[in-house]
């Protein structure tokens, strides 16, 4: 099995190795599951997730894929890269939740991205229970070097405090 390269993935490290980009209304924070108005996640292993607030939160990782131990023989080859990403809302408050992902060259040139249309959850017409979003990239042609990896988002009626999306579970994989 491709082994995460994504590092602190659900927050067991607060918000090590992840820089943010936007860090708005009461910052990012990290909370146990499955916290106040929240839903236990689908895996015994994840225990922790990161949550947003009432600004726009993102955050996000570079993975440097030479310094990873990938050769330029392997990522010129095209493999496989696949991205997860596990988001949800709470019960009292509809909230927004955005990822973009990108392979990127050496020169940090967007080679494909995966960028859906934002996620509004609403809890007066569904659960908010744990969503997984996926993607798998191929055929984006020679010169990955790096991959840029963001998501996050805001709650939507402004409330202080952490009542936005809660992301857990980040992956990127690289099939060789």
């Amino acid at each position: 099995m491709a082994r995460n390269l994504l590092k602190n993935p659900s927050g067991e490290e607060q918000l090590e190795f992840w820089e943010l980009t936007e860090n708005g209304g009461n910052q990012w924070t990290v909370e146990d599951m499955p916290g106040d108005c929240g839903h236990d996640f689908c895996s015994d292993g994840v225990t922790k997730y990161f949550a947003t607030s009432f600004e726009l939160c993102l955050k996000r990782q570079v993975i440097d894929l030479m310094a990873e131990g990938y050769s330029v023989e392997q990522l010129d080859a095209q493999p496989a890269v696949n991205v997860e990403d596990w988001y949800c809302g709470r019960t009292d408050c509809g909230c927004t939740y955005q990822m973009t992902v990108s392979l990127l060259d050496e020169n940090h040139e967007v080679m494909q991205e995966f960028k859906p249309e934002p996620v509004i959850l609403d809890p007066d017409s569904d659960d908010c229970s744990w969503r997984q979003i996926n993607n798998s990239f191929s055929e984006y042609g020679p010169g990955l070097r790096h991959i840029s990896f963001e998501h996050g988002g805001q709650d939507a009626k402004f409330w202080n405090g952490w009542f936005g999306v809660r992301v857990t579970g980040s992956s990127v994989t690289v099939e060789v």
